[in-house]
């Protein structure tokens, strides 16, 4: 016992002690290395911009490298299940909303749980969809649009760039809500789709505002609704399609968003979070989010997770009563 040994044992252990706490390491400073944010689609795509976009003001925050990594294929899926199993500490995502919603709904046998090994850093952008039909299609508005696809039935199709696509699962629930019922004909992208459209191959389809405009504007396309509550701000001139009056409460959005893995550290995603909700707020760069097509969000890690949990739900009831499966 302490009372037993000589006083000066007593002090010299005393000593130890506080000398062996004082030597305690302390918890290197993140971030320690350069950061790297995973985009699973190709250099210029959407999500690629986005990144790249808020790359440069999270260096200057973080005083470390943030570098943009492509991982492309299986719809940004391949990138998803990367960032999901990744230990560094130093990595982080931008990824589109099925890569973090309905992933794992389409396809059993994806490689990650976006529920449970994704953690949801901030919501950075949101779009309506705008559904658009051939230029000579029916109707001089979308009421009379909506009568002749109804009447049409089976007869009229749609493009997808793809089985599982936002597109496809969107449509899905537009023929609900809208009492129409074209077939759907996939296509390996967006540019194939309005090109059949124009072609005369297909009838319509949801295309982000920005392929869309382009081609309405030239008289190639026409514009019978977008997909948001109101008007959106992407495309100020083309009325929802709650507004026309062919939908009641639909609402359908594309999305992209911040991510980190599960496994990080609860400290380090909490600063990561509101450090990307800030930068995507400041007017330079909300402007350059704007010219890609995207209406700022720069959400709380919360404010991300409640969209996940709405756009999951809404979007795997569709998948379900539609059997929709990835190819």
């Amino acid at each position: 016992m302490a009372s037993q040994l000589p006083r000066r044992t007593v002090l010299a252990l005393g000593m130890a002690a506080a000398g062996t706490a004082w030597a305690q390491p302390k918890a290197p400073a993140w971030p320690s290395k350069p950061v790297r944010i995973l985009v699973g689609f190709p250099g210029g795509s959407t999500p690629d911009l986005t990144a790249r976009t808020i790359a440069e003001p999270l260096s200057r925050a973080l005083g470390q490298p943030v570098v943009v990594e492509n991982k492309p294929g299986a719809g940004g899926n391949i990138a998803a299940d990367l960032l999901a199993k990744a230990t560094d500490e130093h990595t982080i995502g931008v990824l589109i909303n099925g890569n973090m919603t309905i992933a794992k709904l389409l396809n059993p046998a994806t490689p990650f749980d976006p529920l449970k090994d994704l953690a949801p850093l901030s919501l950075i952008g949101t779009a309506p969809l705008l559904l658009a039909a051939a230029a000579a299609a029916p109707g001089r508005n979308a009421q009379e649009f909506f009568a002749a696809a109804r009447e049409a039935g089976n007869k009229w199709s749609y493009g997808t760039p793809g089985v599982g696509t936002v597109g496809h699962i969107g449509m899905e629930l537009l023929k609900t809500k809208g009492g129409i019922d074209p077939v759907h004909v996939p296509y390996p992208g967006n540019p194939q789709v309005i090109n059949a459209m124009i072609g005369g191959q297909i009838q319509l389809a949801l295309l982000p505002p920005g392929l869309a405009a382009p081609q309405i504007r030239a008289g190639k396309l026409k514009a019978i609704g977008v997909t948001s509550s109101g008007r959106s701000s992407l495309a100020p001139e083309f009325p929802s399609l709650n507004e026309s009056g062919v939908t009641r409460d639909f609402q359908l959005e594309i999305w992209n968003a911040a991510a980190a893995p599960a496994s990080l550290p609860r400290p380090i995603a909490a600063k990561l979070s509101a450090l990307i909700a800030d930068i995507v707020r400041t007017p330079d760069v909300r402007a350059k989010l704007f010219q890609q097509g995207w209406q700022v969000a720069g959400t709380s890690a919360e404010g991300l997770a409640n969209r996940i949990k709405a756009d999951t739900a809404l979007l795997g009831e569709v998948i379900r009563t539609r059997n929709i499966k990835a190819e």
